[in-house]
């Protein structure tokens, strides 16, 4: 059933639903339907740390090939054809064939890209839940409260716990888009899609210089508002702001067109991907103007800390899934207050050891063909985590 009990604000109200305690079989059959998800979990993990390894050996290895290959262009204005299929470096200032435009709303701009985000003004629903046991029943007491913000994205009330009162539109009147330039160029060479998609360095666009586009709106700070009154909004108004990436000319309000280093391969006038012998694709792209070596150097810290945030994933992932494979251990004695809690406390150890055990071992295997002695370290080192647990319970059974 359920207990409604106001707080006499129209805004903020308390729902208090109750269920029978949960039977020893039906908490046996959830246990038994999480062993099935910590399964697929566990096995994901050796998929990922594998994966990964081979991964990140091939794209070291890739950029090792390329700044062994790179050749530094003398100048972006003219096109040598002794560099055709070559990988290249350049830097130089962005530059597009023209503007981009946003008609209804009076504004341009020479830039790669312009984006018009929208936001509505909604009611937007938040819960704060907290569970307790009493007479015999599990009660979930939830405290709903409801408070108006501009929001990017439509918030359907039809989900709210109550929608009277906190009702929004269910679509806005002017959309959002991001409209990109068809042709990017630094110097004489033409950017591939691909380099074209890492100019994302966004912006937001002063709109101070510019007037209300018509009558019905008004511009306030950097602002767009569909609203009678922009400083008391109301449910279902509009604001409209603008942001920009890769500024492609000289602007009196915003400076110098951007700068970008640019390392890729040459085909004729266009700067391509380049496949290296171990089957990695070399398109890079960066902000301002950086050497050779900055720019590999860059690259090798991007893919190492992409390869130890997917190594502490599928670390995460093999220990929630332990977890749930041995919860049925907990299950068990849940109804001793004190065994339940010792037998908690030794799963969670018994997850962590294994996990670290098999995390290193599946990372050493990824290693085998490319560094077989790391490899052999690894693995010797995948033993220290149970060993440990290991000289910890020898004593205790001693005593």
């Amino acid at each position: 059933f359920q207990q409604f009990s106001d707080t006499g604000s129209r805004k903020e109200h308390v729902k208090v639903t109750s269920e029978p305690k949960p039977g020893f079989l039906e908490r046996l059959s959830e246990t038994s339907a999480g062993m099935l998800i910590g399964l697929v979990t566990f096995l994901l993990a050796f998929y990922l740390l594998f994966t990964n390894e081979g991964r990140a050996l091939r794209t070291a290895k890739s950029l090792d090939e390329g700044l062994s290959l790179v050749v530094p262009l003398d100048s972006i204005h003219s096109i040598s054809h002794q560099n055709e299929g070559r990988l290249v470096h350049l830097a130089g200032a962005l530059s597009t064939s023209k503007p981009l435009f946003d008609p209804s709303y009076g504004l341009s701009i020479q830039a790669v890209k312009l984006k018009r985000n929208v936001e509505m003004y909604q009611w937007v629903e938040y819960e704060d839940s907290k569970e307790y046991e009493e007479n015999g029943e599990i009660k979930k007491e939830t405290k709903y409260s409801y408070n108006t913000e501009w929001k990017s994205e439509v918030v359907n009330s039809r989900n709210f716990d109550r929608e009277i009162g906190h009702k929004n539109p269910s679509a806005m009147a002017v959309e959002s888009f991001t409209a990109v330039s068809p042709n990017v160029q630094v110097g004489s060479f033409v950017l591939s899609k691909g380099l074209v998609d890492k100019i994302d360095d966004f912006r937001q666009l002063s709109l101070s210089h510019l007037e209300d586009p018509h009558a019905d709106v008004t511009r306030g700070g950097d602002y767009f508002y569909h609203s009678d009154n922009p400083r008391r909004p109301e449910v279902g108004d509009l604001r409209v702001s603008f942001f920009y990436a890769g500024l492609s000319g000289d602007d009196p309000h915003l400076g110098s067109a951007d700068k970008v280093t640019v390392i890729a391969r040459q085909r004729g006038d266009q700067l391509v991907p380049y496949h290296t012998k171990s089957g990695d694709v070399l398109e890079i792209l960066y902000p301002g103007d950086l050497s050779v070596e900055e720019v590999f150097q860059k690259e090798h810290e991007s893919n190492t800390m992409k390869t130890w945030a997917l190594r502490a994933a599928g670390w995460l992932s093999m220990f929630v899934g332990i977890s749930l494979l041995t919860r049925i251990f907990y299950t068990l004695v849940d109804w001793f207050p004190v065994v339940r809690d010792l037998v908690n406390i030794g799963l969670k150890a018994f997850a962590l050891c294994v996990a670290s055990s098999l995390s290193l071992l599946t990372i050493s295997a990824g290693w085998l063909f490319y560094r077989p002695l790391w490899a052999l370290l690894l693995a010797l080192l995948s033993v220290v985590p149970i060993m440990v647990a290991r000289s910890r319970v020898l004593p205790k059974k001693q005593q």
